[in-house]
């Protein structure tokens, strides 16, 4: 099943676009929905950073936000979050801050909650504070299967696979996603980015110009793509269950 059969129409979306708002009960969105602010998601906004407290839950509607582990040899992506989840796992757990960047990596929208209202809500809520937690685990195995898939996959099938995960959270086929962005979340150098976008772009899959990827073939795109694209996407459709 994929993220983009569920994309609604280019306008100002609901807060149950969101995957983790939708499978909430009407009691639990209502409660939640008092609370909460639309916001628009700018490119390259920093939503929190490494070690600073984080003030604000934020649940995307459309874009993409990168987690982003910094390193003294640079830095790459961990995470990436769209409208299936919520972008503050450690207020949730009851933390503060954590050690990754939230950069939105493709502009966007979506609603965000103060920390402090986040946790009231949680508290008043078994239900919706376990919907949390499942995606907090789904995110975690998202995490572990990236780890997977850098040791044991091609930098090519690496390459389909993050293009189709942020291809899943944008409208369209067209989004901007600099090389830079492409290392981060491939952990690699850039003249390996280059390649690797060179060769999908080759098969017919996709073009990239400047910064722009547009994706023309998702089926080939699809089939160039590691197993690890299917096993996360089976992963989210059980928040729904």
């Amino acid at each position: 099943m994929s993220l983009r059969m569920k994309l609604p129409p280019p306008t100002v979306r609901p807060a149950t676009t969101n995957f983790l708002l939708a499978a909430l009960s009407p009691d639990d969105l209502e409660l939640i929905s008092a609370h909460l602010e639309h916001v628009i998601l700018s490119l390259r906004e920093v939503l929190y950073e490494p070690g600073a407290k984080i003030d604000h839950v934020y649940f995307p509607t459309t874009g993409c936000v990168s987690m982003i582990q910094g390193t003294t040899d640079g830095s790459v992506e961990v995470g990436t979050i769209g409208l299936e989840g919520m972008v503050g796992i450690p207020v949730l757990l009851r933390a503060n801050s954590e050690p990754t960047r939230a950069l939105v990596q493709v502009e966007g929208e979506g609603y965000r909650i103060a920390a402090a209202d986040f946790l009231a809500v949680v508290a008043e809520s078994e239900h919706l504070e376990r919907i949390f937690l499942r995606y907090a685990l789904a995110l975690f195995n998202q995490v572990a299967q990236s780890v997977a898939c850098n040791r044991l996959h091609s930098l090519e099938e690496r390459c389909a696979r993050w293009l189709l995960i942020t291809h899943d959270r944008i409208d369209g086929d067209v989004f901007k996603l600099t090389q830079e962005f492409l290392s981060y979340m491939l952990g690699v150098h850039r003249p390996a980015v280059t390649l690797a976008a060179g060769i999908l772009q080759t098969a017919g899959f996709i073009k990239y110009s400047r910064g722009t990827i547009t994706v023309t073939n998702r089926a080939g795109l699809e089939g160039a793509s590691c197993s690890c694209y299917q096993a996360t996407q089976d992963d989210y459709a059980l928040l729904a269950s």
